[in-house]
Order: C-alpha cells, then structure tokens, then sequence
C-alpha cells in the first residue's frame, strides 16, 4: 500500500499516539511522566476524540496528574447520579470524606444536599448528577486555586454536555465563579437565572454555607423552588 498524506486532524491524533506510547515506555522502565497542562496535547486529544458516554470520560481522565491536587488525593472523585439527569448540581471540589470514598456530596453537607433534593424537591438523589468544579480534594479543604480549576473545568464542561441537562444548580460561589465568571457575587446574584454552554444556571449557596448559616436554608429552598417551576415540578409548601 502507498504512503497514505494525513490530514491535520489524523496527523494530529497520530502524534498524540505516539506521544502516549513514549509515556508508557517511560513507566515502564521506571520513568515518572510530566505532569501534564490544560495545554497539552492531552486536551488537544479530548477536542478529537468522540467521548459520548461518561464511561468513557472517566476512562479518559484515568489517574489524572494535570494538576498538583493529585499529588496529595486519595480517590478522584469524578461524580455520579444518572447519565441522563434533567439536573446536575455542581460543587467546589471533594472534601475530607468524599476523597476518601471516592463519591461527591457524602459528608454532612452532602447528606444536607440529599435532603433537598429528596425532600424538598421531590426527587431522587439517584436520578439527578452530582459533581464537583475540581475532582481532587484541596489540601485542608481551602478553595481551588485557579491553575486547578483552569486543569479540571475542560472535563467539567464535557460531563455537562454529555448529560445535556435541563438545568445547573451551582452550589456555592467557587462553583458559580468558576461557571460564570470571577466576577459573580454570590450574596448578590443567588437565585438569578445564568447560563453555561446554552445552559439555565440558578447559582445557591453551598450545602456547607448552610451548615454554618442555617438562617440561609430559606433562599436555598426559593432558589430549589424556582428550579422546580423551571423543571414543571411540583412545588411544596414547605420542607
């Protein structure tokens, strides 16, 4: 067979492949790769690959080291709930117990979001999805540093548009800002309707803000409520 000309795309995936196989080659003779950039090639492979399934995203990031929060994790914690969720709360990032179990939204303000959701709005925490800006748990729970989030929102943003839902609840100003911009006041523009990749956001304020302010509980649950007339839902009197 004659030498086939690649185009820009295949040439490309070509030299993503080979650059893999050289990493692999490294572990093997005992090599440590580089950690890699939201710059790098690796991104570039993602834009060129057709992940369609969640399976495979994970699969994607694997042991993910784009970041420095790898060096200190326990679990990536990638998310869960349904693949096909009209509903997708996003938090900051795995705190102490979710890094442990590998799940988002375990601990006390996760079992504070389940009541929400499951009482409050009437659903299933197994019919919505649940995931985090930053996969990795911040050492001591500090807030994401931009570098970090900057490496983690490209997967983010292809959970999202896999799932395709009808609507993002942004738990807390972190996830907000990281959504909506920097600029975004979470005291001021919770309970305003926003918009990422086409889709509605209604920004809250996080279940573990709640768990120190309990007075806050009432605009939490106006923000759910105004997701549920969004969602054609019925809404209760009271939680």
């Amino acid at each position: 067979m004659g030498n086939r000309v690649l185009g820009p795309k295949e040439e490309l995936k070509e030299i993503v492949g080979h650059l893999k196989n050289l990493m692999v080659v490294d572990r093997e003779v005992g090599l440590e790769p580089p950690m890699l950039s939201p710059s790098s090639l690796d991104y570039l492979d993602m834009g060129s690959s057709h992940l369609n399934s969640l399976e495979e995203l994970r699969a994607f990031i694997g042991e993910c080291k784009r970041c420095k929060l790898c060096h200190d994790r326990t679990n990536l914690v990638f998310g869960e709930g349904s693949p096909k969720a009209r509903l997708v709360f996003v938090g900051e990032g795995p705190g102490r117990e979710e890094d442990l179990a590998g799940r988002p939204f375990v601990g006390e303000a996760g079992r504070l979001l389940t009541k929400i959701i499951e009482n409050g709005m009437g659903l299933k925490r197994e019919d919505v999805y649940i995931c985090n800006v930053v996969k990795c748990r911040p050492p001591g729970n500090r807030d994401p540093e931009e570098d970090e989030v900057e490496a983690c929102l490209p997967f983010l943003k292809q959970q999202l548009q896999i799932i395709n839902p009808e609507v993002i609840c942004a738990l807390g100003r972190v996830s907000a800002q990281s959504l909506l911009g920097q600029g975004f006041k979470i005291t001021k523009e919770r309970g305003k309707w926003f918009s990422f990749l086409e889709i509605p956001v209604m920004p809250t304020y996080h279940p573990a803000y709640l768990l120190r302010n309990p007075a806050a509980k009432r605009q939490v649950w106006q923000d759910a409520q105004e997701i549920m007339t969004f969602m054609g839902l019925e809404v209760k009197r009271h939680v």
